[in-house]
């Protein structure tokens, strides 16, 4: 297999021709250009499960990529419990949905928009509207950004929600309901846990743990439509509870994770059919280890080399490298996340830093990300943050 980890031995300058020479220092030029890029700050928003409208529920700090200091800047109003954000490259605006199962007096979550203030990233809450089902848990964008794409895991359905150029959100113009159960406890009807466009922005997939599937939707932003195709995109194995779908940098890969059976699926991607064929399952947690676990969240490295998905119970992130030549995973570590369930992680756009949200014991963290294999090392920063559900990490656009 072919796995591109990067291990490097360094040759000396002065057993090099002239030619060589100029090469390597070109090359050097180049890595101090890239790293002087790495080096600027970041800013991090993490949502929380606050759970009161009238407290700040979203929090904002500013990242050093050099130390992986976390220092804070405020904390804002963003609705009640928002547990996943998402923000426009234009970084102007940001949503979040409210996972709550009552918004305005009837049953439902909330989506909300956010205006973002270009010189301190502070928020303004801008307007809400309903998700049309209860505890809604994933937001993304369509790639055009002109539509919030919304997964509502107790209501166990989807919705499309046209954005304003002014920011604002508007009502859902499209919904889907789905149906069925699994062999699982925790599969005793849908429950969609994810959803997202492919790459082409000409369908998007919803994740159904309660299901096992891959929803299929012929997705139209502009016009505000999400028609769902005859058959699901994947079956995953019953009982696996699928939960977030990512693909990888090149567009012709995607990588599952299984809440229920703790495992990754790599998938071979067709973007004309929008279908997906499984290539490999692996398992996220060590061989020695025989505790209750359920995975949650899963990014590949900007790069495309490693893979990083957290367990919750082990309490711990499983890192594989990537085989560029298909697409499969090979396990490489696995490192505690200092905290209690970790329910999301994000890497930073360099790839050098990943931060976890360790819901249950109110923390957030810092690693290293060694550039070379992929392996996290801990940096030894952490803050305190109340119930800390998702990390959005974003170049420092205020400087």
């Amino acid at each position: 297999m072919k796995f591109t980890a990067r291990f490097r031995t360094l040759v000396p300058v002065y057993s090099l021709g002239l030619l060589a020479a100029a090469a390597f220092l070109d090359g050097c030029a180049k890595k101090a250009s890239s790293s002087s890029n790495a080096s600027r700050d970041y800013l991090v928003y993490i949502g929380t499960n606050v759970s009161s409208e009238q407290e700040n529920s979203i929090y904002l700090y500013r990242l050093a990529p050099a130390t992986g200091v976390l220092t804070p800047i405020g904390a804002y109003r963003g609705g009640a419990s928002p547990t996943y954000l998402t923000m426009p490259a234009g970084r102007k605006f940001m949503y979040a949905v409210s996972e709550t199962q009552m918004f305005r007096g009837a049953k439902g979550g909330g989506v909300s928009a956010i205006a973002v203030d270009p010189r301190t990233g502070g928020l303004t809450l801008l307007n809400q509207q309903p998700s049309t089902g209860a505890s809604p848990c994933y937001i993304s964008l369509d790639r055009s950004e002109k539509a919030a794409l919304v997964a509502n895991y107790v209501g166990g359905n989807v919705a499309l929600l046209p954005l304003s150029p002014n920011g604002q959100l508007a009502a859902p113009t499209a919904t889907d309901q789905h149906q069925g159960a699994g062999p699982h406890k925790n599969q005793n009807g849908p429950h969609a846990h994810c959803i997202l466009p492919d790459p082409t922005n000409t369908y998007a997939f919803a994740v159904d743990l309660g299901t096992d599937q891959v929803v299929s939707y012929r997705l139209n932003a502009a016009q505000g439509q999400l028609a769902r195709l005859a058959e699901p995109a994947f079956k995953a194995t019953l009982g696996a509870g699928p939960r977030h779908l990512i693909f990888h940098p090149n567009g012709k890969r995607a990588y599952l994770i299984n809440e229920l059976n703790s495992t990754v699926t790599a998938l071979a991607y067709d973007a004309a059919a929008g279908k997906f064929q499984e290539l490999q399952t692996v398992s996220t947690l060590p061989k020695s280890f025989t505790g209750q676990n359920s995975c949650a969240d899963i990014h590949v490295s900007p790069d495309g080399l490693f893979l990083y998905a957290s367990n919750r119970g082990h309490n711990s992130i499983a890192v594989f490298a990537i085989d560029t030549s298909n697409g499969t995973l090979a396990p490489i570590q696995h490192v505690s996340t200092q905290g209690n369930t970790p329910r999301n992680f994000s890497l930073t756009p360099s790839g050098r830093l990943l931060l976890v949200a360790n819901q249950n014991s109110n923390n957030v963290v810092t690693f290293r990300v060694d550039p070379q294999n992929g392996l996290l090392a801990p940096t030894g920063q952490t803050v305190e943050v109340p119930s800390p559900m998702f990390v959005q990490v974003v170049e420092d656009f205020t400087r």
